[in-house]
């Protein structure tokens, strides 16, 4: 597939959106993989280039927050290596199904994540106790959203970042900080996996690796500069934004 200077310059743009509200709010791809399709790219590999440009965005998050202090790396690995065994499963699966489904299921999962921000206007204020134990979150919800993000991905941080708030009693902001370096293992395994298989079309990749970094760097300060309340607003109006896009698309297609 060829595609032209400005179709590029445009996907370098959504990626550093993406990098920066991926960040905050862990629902980059939801802007991603949207675009991608309307761009003609093909549902699988879509998924895969949206891991190409996620996984250096996610990268780039987790290092300057470990650089800053704020990354609480006990235990990390094991968290890191649950997701990877969940995101292993689901990349491997999504490539031996029929994917014309998701070209709906994105506007749905976009309208989803919206109301339940909306519909919980608290969430994460302030830490409370925890409703699952750690050693249950990590071998159950943490393979079980490694597992999604390998099969599907989009809103895979904003799903970790509210299991910590809802079942480990986190603060949004902590439960966001700790969401980028699991976001990252799982997408970075399902790169591998998708870079096998040749699905990865490398020419929109590579240019959205750069606009990644761009995005991820400035959203990695701007968690402690907003905290919640800037990025609660944020999950809503892209999440509600993507889907009314999406749904006119199908509508008008």
């Amino acid at each position: 597939m060829e595609f032209s200077i400005e179709l590029l310059l445009i996907l370098f743009l959504v990626a550093a959106l993406a990098g920066w509200v991926d960040t905050l709010a862990g629902g980059g791809g939801l802007i991603v993989l949207p675009v991608l399709m309307l761009a003609g790219v093909p549902p699988v590999q879509a998924l895969a280039t949206n891991k190409c440009q996620g996984f250096v965005g996610t990268f780039t998050a987790t290092a300057t927050l470990y650089l800053k202090g704020k990354l609480v790396t006990e235990r990390l690995w094991q968290f890191m290596l649950w997701t990877a065994v969940g995101a292993i499963l689901g990349t491997w699966l999504i490539q031996r199904i029929d994917t014309g489904w998701l070209v709906w299921a994105v506007p749905v999962l976009l309208l989803l994540v919206a109301v339940y921000f909306l519909t919980v206007p608290n969430l994460g204020d302030i830490e409370k106790t925890p409703r699952m134990s750690e050693r249950t979150w990590s071998r159950t919800v943490v393979p079980g959203i490694g597992f999604y993000d390998g099969f599907f991905g989009p809103g895979t941080g904003s799903f970790f970042a509210a299991s910590g708030v809802v079942l480990r009693g986190k603060t949004l902001v902590d439960a966001t900080v700790l969401a980028k370096p699991l976001n990252f293992t799982s997408n970075i395994v399902s790169l591998m996996l998708f870079a096998f298989s040749g699905q990865v079309i490398w020419t929109i990749g590579l240019v959205m690796m750069v606009g990644q970094v761009i995005g991820a760097t400035l959203g990695a300060h701007s968690i402690y500069w907003g905290g919640a309340r800037l990025i609660r607003p944020l999950v809503i109006v892209m999440c509600i934004a993507m889907s009314a896009r999406q749904l006119w698309s199908l509508y008008a297609g």
